[in-house]
């Protein structure tokens, strides 16, 4: 990919916390910054990736089937230290070269759910590396306040839901297994989202705004409705028999009174943090 397209991605992708047009539309994308094996220098790379639950994402190092593997995949053999942009976190991660069945496996997985990725393996007498990236070190979402950074982390939510609910309309009658750790991935991230809330947020409220405490209440009550959605969604997806057209439902359920929680959320608590009321 030509620096200058690359470039032109990177910016789009910070100004706009992620989202961004053109081939990388709708899709799942971070910014990668690698260290240069030769040069040492940081290089920043948009590359796709892939959920794999809470403890890493994957990125596939194809370079549109290429014959030799991106600089990126090469700069993370020689040093697996890397920083990952998200659109809404900035993160410290470390790389690991997937081997053997464990990288077969995720690569099938990949295949499954966008058969782009065999057309690129025909392409290349390579074996396409799968890399696991772990994130080590990180800080608070990259928002100028408390109330942006909590509107930009719902919107990400809001983003993942979009994209899963495309993936199941699209889904044959069995669902593949991305599918199912796409929405297992989302699943773990609100449960974490609330808990820290739960645990955190809502309680220094408490003590600092005691008017807030029918607000606080029915967020509470909120989080303990959306955990129920997401427990029976985890038991439909472990569910090998389940049709997509069930999925559909319960995901369309947990995004329906989701979007009706977070705008609720926003409307009272945004201007609460940002001192604006």
């Amino acid at each position: 990919m030509p620096n200058d397209f690359n470039q032109q991605i990177i910016d789009e992708f910070r100004a706009n916390s992620g989202r961004v047009g053109g081939p990388f539309a709708g899709g799942r994308l971070i910014l990668l910054t690698t260290t240069g094996a030769r040069t040492g220098a940081p290089h920043t790379t948009p590359v796709g990736y892939l959920p794999d639950g809470g403890e890493r994402i994957l990125v596939i190092a194809s370079a549109g089937g290429a014959p030799r593997h991106p600089d990126w995949y090469h700069n993370l053999v020689a040093d697996p230290r890397a920083t990952v942009e998200d659109g809404v976190f900035t993160y410290q991660a470390r790389a690991e070269v997937l081997t053997g069945v464990d990288r077969d496996s995720v690569f099938a997985r990949a295949v499954e759910a966008d058969p782009g990725w065999a057309a690129y393996q025909r392409k290349t007498t390579r074996v396409i590396p799968v890399v696991a990236l772990y994130q080590v070190a990180g800080g608070p979402p990259n928002a100028p306040s408390l109330g942006a950074g909590l509107k930009l982390l719902h919107d990400a939510f809001r983003r993942e839901l979009a994209l899963i609910r495309a993936e199941v309309a699209r889904s044959g009658p069995r669902l593949g297994a991305q599918l199912r750790i796409n929405c297992l991935t989302v699943c773990q991230g609100l449960h974490h989202h609330h808990t820290m809330e739960d645990t955190g947020l809502f309680p220094a409220l408490d003590q600092q705004r005691p008017d807030l405490a029918e607000t606080l209440t029915r967020l509470r009550a909120e989080h303990q409705r959306i955990a129920e959605l997401l427990e029976q969604l985890r038991g439909v997806l472990a569910d090998d028999t389940i049709a997509p057209d069930e999925l559909r439902r319960r995901v369309d359920q947990l995004t329906d009174e989701l979007e009706r929680h977070l705008a609720y959320e926003e409307e009272q608590l945004i201007p609460v943090l940002d001192g604006t009321r």
